[in-house]
């Protein structure tokens, strides 16, 4: 029996709004596609010219259980753009119901 009162669905959501920081909807929208968050010049070393580079916040919700828990832990030296949220694992299996079920 469940006690809560609120639903999975319903923390999840206000973990993807605002787990602690920065919410997983800023960069990622509903997560159902991948979401351009900033362009920027480089110069190419080679040709010295100027191109357009992009950091794209991938689509989320086809990702296995596992696959989104690692991301979520992985050393940060790996993703320079994703923040840490040090998410506990009941946090991390509300965060992903709701990203399964967002409509």
């Amino acid at each position: 029996m469940d006690n809560s009162f609120i639903t999975k669905f319903e923390y999840g959501a206000m973990l993807y709004e605002n787990p602690r920081g920065v919410g997983c909807i800023k960069c990622h929208g509903k997560g159902n596609k991948a979401v351009v968050i900033a362009r920027y010049k480089e110069k190419d070393k080679k040709t010295k010219k100027l191109v357009e580079k992009k950091i794209i916040a991938p689509a989320i919700s086809n990702v296995s259980f596992k696959d989104f828990v690692d991301k979520l832990k992985s050393d940060k030296t790996e993703s320079k753009v994703m923040p840490t949220y040090f998410l506990t694992t009941e946090e991390m299996k509300s965060l992903y119901y709701y990203i399964k079920n967002i409509k």
